[in-house]
């Protein structure tokens, strides 16, 4: 599949790193190409502008900054066709909440803004479970929401294959749920220090 990730940080770098192997094509669309903004380390990936990231790929990764999703979608140019995947949190800069009023979600901003559909997923936890979902045989749980069948059934695909156990939880709106769970784990990891090495897992009897 041909995958474009907008943003060049620590989480569309793991994706990036996990995708490659499986023999997805990874590019990554970044404002400034020639600085070689992603780790060495994520061979059998390249950088291109923004919008031709965007033109060449099916499947459109958001891992910028919560603050960045509207120019990136603006520079990204004509969306008509493509899939987006919402990986970021609009999350106050002290980590106390959200910028989003109440009653809505970054997921359904991001639709309104992108008009084309999108699935909010890989939003939940830290990028170390990204490289490694793996817990002594033990899956962590991806949970994703859209209102799009087949992107969803593509945004569970691109999980599975990361090594997640992908959980629908059900229309865009969920986004509303998916985000605060995302800063309970930041909570967890980092404030009441447990450390990266934590996920969530769904449990069944």
């Amino acid at each position: 599949m041909k995958i474009s990730i907008l943003g060049a940080g620590n989480v569309g770098s793991a994706l990036a790193a996990g995708w490659t192997k499986r023999g997805h094509q990874v590019v990554f669309g970044v404002r400034s190409p020639g600085k070689k903004e992603t780790p060495e380390a994520v061979s059998g990936t390249t950088q291109l502008s923004v919008r031709e990231a965007a033109q060449a790929s099916d499947v459109i990764v958001l891992a910028v900054p919560a603050g960045a999703v509207a120019e990136a979608i603006r520079s990204a140019g004509d969306l008509t066709g493509k899939i987006i995947l919402d990986a970021t949190n609009p999350l106050l800069p002290d980590l106390s909440g959200f910028d989003t009023p109440a009653g809505t979600s970054g997921g359904e901003r991001t639709a309104a803004l992108a008009k084309v559909p999108v699935v909010k997923i890989f939003n939940s936890t830290g990028f170390p479970n990204m490289l490694d979902p793996d817990y002594h045989g033990e899956r962590v749980t991806m949970f994703y929401c859209g209102d799009d069948a087949n992107a969803k059934n593509i945004a569970a695909e691109l999980a599975r294959d990361l090594g997640f156990e992908p959980v629908d939880a059900g229309p865009l709106q969920q986004a509303r749920l998916l985000e605060p769970l995302a800063l309970l784990w930041i909570t967890l990891a980092l404030k009441q220090g447990l450390g990266k090495d934590i996920a969530f897992k769904l449990m069944r009897r």
